[in-house]
């Protein structure tokens, strides 16, 4: 089985965001959620709820965000 970086996809209050992504993101997005679905495309999750978990995964494995976000904060005290 591969290992995907997006295991789970929770159903949270969204916020709408209208984007704009390329056409060979949107079949990359695609095909991600097959891969993530076993391989089936039938019930894959559809691009529209991979972008969030996605965007939630790389910014909460960011060292160097991290890093700097806890600067930040040290000096707002």
């Amino acid at each position: 089985m591969t290992r995907l970086k997006l295991s789970d996809i929770t159903d949270v209050k969204p916020v709408k965001l209208p984007i704009e992504i390329s056409a060979r993101l949107h079949s990359d997005l695609v095909a991600y959620g097959v891969v993530l679905n076993g391989g089936n495309e039938r019930d894959a999750p559809p691009p529209e709820q991979l972008i969030a978990p996605m965007l939630e995964r790389f910014v909460a494995t960011d060292r160097d965000f991290a890093k700097a976000r806890r600067a930040a904060k040290r000096a707002e005290v």
